[in-house]
């Protein structure tokens, strides 16, 4: 939707094909996050050290359902090699790179939306459970240093917020000053169409099937030729781009949230993310919204109850004002083994262009991929070096 706006912008006429009229995609079920401060690939040696005792705990955020190996054994092979050291500084030196642009790009698209209480700059809290996982988490932030993003120890009167939220002060905490959130998922979707129809833009709630004609370029079955196709459709990305002879080695990173009507919750709480528990809760206009796991599978896998279950006890445990049970969902980021997106323009069809693999930054990431895109589409030089992004990555006869 970001990238149709900014085409429109940019004097191009836009059809969009989206068949989600229910919002079920992870773009619409994330935690409303403005992750700025993420700027290094979970793809990290740090990850790899860890994976052990995840795979122990039962209770992990992390999930390899062993019915799905046939899909999370080859990307976590692929995985670890973009975890070596190398490898992952140069994936991190790319992320801050369009990270570095994220959050301005958001302040241009909701004034560019005529609303700029969309977005709310804020910050977000992280808390610990124990003392000593807060005296590891906070060393380990610090260590990051990330250009885009700063931390500080919480206040008194933030402290004795954090208090009341749970009935006692936390073990540890930090206020991330640099991050924000968006208000509501529904009230964005909602400027996004209404901006994009305005602007003169086709919608049509359906899939498209793009093809391959007999010049070498890509067109849509059943809707004629255009100029250009941008392949931006999250996990839908991958069996459209491979039945057009790209490999896309994606994987469904599933996660599960609960969403209540947030009665009992602050209206005016930050984000908080209970980092020993994985889990991020965050106050929207429309009620309150806890997150967490990642669930290695195919985007058709069968939702885990458990997932939800474990939520609840950990809302419990924390004794959070949440409103029980909650709304339950489950949605698919669509995710690349050494978690950086692939945006980019193909190497086989001339007119086709891409945008997707944002795992857990679609949301962050959105607008200025946007304005990525416009400015490949135009044919001038984009405002970063895209080649870590590239598709071919993944194919050494692309690459070549």
């Amino acid at each position: 939707m970001t990238t149709a706006l900014a085409l429109l912008d940019a004097g191009h006429r836009v059809t969009i094909f989206d068949p989600d009229e229910a919002l079920q995609a992870a773009s619409w079920g994330n935690a409303g996050h403005i992750a700025v401060e993420q700027v290094e690939p979970i793809a990290s040696p740090a990850t790899l050290a860890s994976l052990p005792r995840h795979l122990l705990d039962r209770d992990s955020a992390l999930s390899l359902p062993w019915r799905a190996a046939g899909a999370w054994l080859p990307f976590g092979m692929a995985l670890a090699r973009a975890a070596r050291p190398a490898a992952f500084a140069a994936g991190r030196a790319a992320l801050t790179s369009l990270i570095s642009g994220a959050m301005q790009a958001w302040v241009d698209l909701v004034e560019r939306l005529g609303e700029p209480d969309l977005l709310i700059r804020e910050g977000h809290y992280i808390v610990w459970d124990t003392p000593e996982s807060a005296r590891l988490g906070m060393a380990r932030l610090q260590a990051m240093r990330a250009p885009t993003a700063s931390f500080r120890p919480v206040t008194a009167q933030e402290t004795e917020e954090l208090a009341r939220l749970t009935g006692r002060p936390p073990a540890g905490a930090l206020r991330t000053m640099d991050s924000g959130q968006i208000a509501s998922h529904t009230r964005l979707h909602a400027a996004l169409k209404r901006a994009i129809l305005q602007a003169g833009g086709v919608w049509k709630a359906e899939a498209a099937s793009p093809e391959v004609d007999s010049t070498g370029l890509c067109h849509i079955a059943g809707h004629g030729a255009f100029s250009h196709v941008v392949m931006a459709a999250g996990i839908g990305s991958r069996p459209l781009m491979e039945q057009l002879g790209h490999r896309v080695p994606m994987i469904a990173e599933r996660g599960y949230h609960l969403h209540s009507s947030g009665t009992h919750w602050p209206q005016t709480m930050l984000p908080v993310v209970f980092e020993d528990r994985s889990m991020i809760v965050t106050r929207f206009e429309n009620g309150v919204r806890a997150s967490s796991f990642v669930e290695f599978a195919t985007p058709d896998f069968p939702a885990d109850p458990r997932k939800w279950a474990l939520l609840r006890q950990h809302l419990a445990a924390l004794n959070l004002p949440f409103d029980l049970p909650g709304a339950e969902w489950m949605g698919a980021r669509p995710t690349l083994p050494d978690y950086l997106p692939a945006i980019g323009r193909s190497r086989r069809i001339g007119n086709l262009f891409y945008a997707f693999g944002h795992n857990h930054l679609g949301l962050t990431l959105g607008p200025v991929t946007a304005a990525l895109m416009a400015e490949l589409i135009a044919g001038d030089t984009p405002r970063i070096d895209l080649t870590p992004f590239d598709l071919a990555r993944f194919s050494r006869k692309d690459a070549a």
